[in-house]
């Protein structure tokens, strides 16, 4: 491919809104080769689907005309990009959000996520995320891996997360949590009747078939992990029995609860990923709260423990359910 005249192209992938456009004028030699494959060459510091992307969403033209997919170019064109930010360019950005602190000192911060909320940017929520509100609220995090966040809570369970505050402290914390020391305790209902106790201790991986989906799993790449669960009440939904659990982590995999229940029969009411189609419409979410939350302080190296009491949807689905003590 010939060189071309190229003006205001940045070394790297990093974008603002004034960056200024990228001009191309088109050599004889590219003479019926496709536009994308053509910007892919000419434009290597972005990729072809983000040109592709911008020359979809109108940000390139051909010769003053707005540019269409799949066109051939015959070589003698001016191309003008319009530099977009992707997404994610975007993502750890601070945005204001009312954050629900339950305790907060110089290392760490303990919240309560409420349900709705995603913990971590990721496609398809690249802002609105705990990450951009911790960013917003207190700047300084930004020096620490992932804005302090050192494990997460699923976007529909609510409950408690610890945020360290300081390099030092996350370090502490994630070696706790690698070592279980860390207390979880969780409130979930679910569809039919489990023992009145029991340990689960099933590795879970991703979902052979549903790679959304994570499953128990004797995969050599699936994780141990281990729940303790513990009837605490049972009532009726829709006519159906359903039971008030309390589940204690060991370890802590993606939607670990949620794929340990359904793994022997008891799926979470709402759960609309792991259980029952049919059910989904009885609770918007997957019934699951964080309710208590224990570790070692990192830095006075004190036992710590914090509380919080079922959100008010969950409240009332457990009024429902006919259940007043647990």
């Amino acid at each position: 491919m010939p060189d071309s005249h190229l003006e205001g192209v940045d070394d790297g992938d990093d974008l603002s809104l004034d960056m200024p456009p990228i001009e191309l004028n088109l050599s004889p030699e590219v003479c019926g080769v496709r536009l994308d494959k053509v910007l892919s060459t000419l434009v290597p510091q972005y990729s072809r689907s983000r040109l592709q992307q911008w020359i979809d969403a109108g940000h390139v033209s051909v010769d003053g005309e707005v540019a269409r997919a799949k066109m051939t170019v015959y070589g003698d064109e001016k191309v003008i990009i319009l530099p977009q930010p992707a997404p994610e360019d975007e993502a750890f950005k601070p945005e204001a959000m009312d954050l629900a602190i339950v305790h907060e000192d110089a290392e760490i911060l303990v919240l309560n996520k409420p349900s709705g909320l995603v913990v971590h940017p990721a496609a398809g929520n690249w802002s609105g995320t705990l990450l951009n509100g911790l960013l917003h609220y207190l700047p300084s995090i930004a020096g620490v891996p992932r804005a302090g966040i050192v494990h997460r809570l699923d976007k529909d369970t609510s409950g408690l997360m610890v945020v360290a505050k300081t390099l030092i402290a996350h370090t502490d914390l994630v070696r706790q949590l690698q070592a279980r020391t860390v207390k979880r305790e969780y409130l979930a209902m679910v569809w039919g009747t489990p023992n009145a106790s029991g340990r689960i201790d099933a590795s879970i991986g991703r979902h052979a078939r549903d790679r959304i989906k994570m499953a128990v799993s004797e995969n050599l790449t699936a994780k141990p992990a281990v729940t303790h669960f513990e009837r605490l009440a049972t009532g009726m939904l829709e006519g159906r029995p359903v039971s008030l659990m309390l589940c204690k982590l060991e370890t802590g995999r993606t939607h670990q609860i949620r794929v340990h229940m359904q793994s022997i029969g008891f799926a979470l009411v709402g759960d609309g990923l792991y259980g029952k189609q049919h059910l989904v419409p009885v609770f918007p979410r997957q019934a699951l709260h964080a309710r208590r939350l224990g570790l070692i302080h990192p830095v006075s190296g004190e036992a710590a423990e914090w509380s919080a009491e079922a959100p008010q949807d969950f409240a009332d689905l457990i009024t429902r359910a006919g259940i007043k003590t647990y």
